[in-house]
């Protein structure tokens, strides 16, 4: 990660967009229309689709999943025992490495848990 927070890290993944947006528009509301359709409420909802996508952003080890994830999570009202639960599936399925990306996600989560409370 190079930013030195997830906010920071959301913040400048965002930015950096841009010139996908600008210049692979089909592409972009392709992406945006399928994480639409994959995360609208249904026989899940939204909350438990972002627990699952968490998961895989810890197994796959990707810091922008992390931020754009715990965001959500927060926003959605995700519990700290529900996050950790979902953080012991994660490391199961994950092994090592996501135990390591693990503990990213919960400083992720508690980042924008303290900014949700100091709003």
């Amino acid at each position: 990660m190079h930013a030195s927070t997830y906010t920071e890290l959301t913040r400048d993944i965002s930015r950096d967009l841009d010139d996908l947006r600008s210049h692979h528009a089909d592409v972009m509301r392709g992406f945006n229309a399928l994480s639409k359709a994959a995360m609208a409420p249904g026989a899940l909802d939204e909350k438990t689709k972002e627990l699952i996508a968490m998961a895989i952003g810890v197994a796959n080890r990707c810091d922008g999943c992390l931020g754009f994830h715990a965001r959500a999570l927060v926003r959605l009202g995700a519990t700290r025992g529900e996050f950790r639960e979902m953080l012991g599936v994660a490391v199961y399925m994950g092994g090592g490495p996501s135990l390591m990306y693990a503990a990213n996600a919960q400083a992720a989560y508690e980042e924008f848990m303290g900014a949700a409370r100091s709003a």
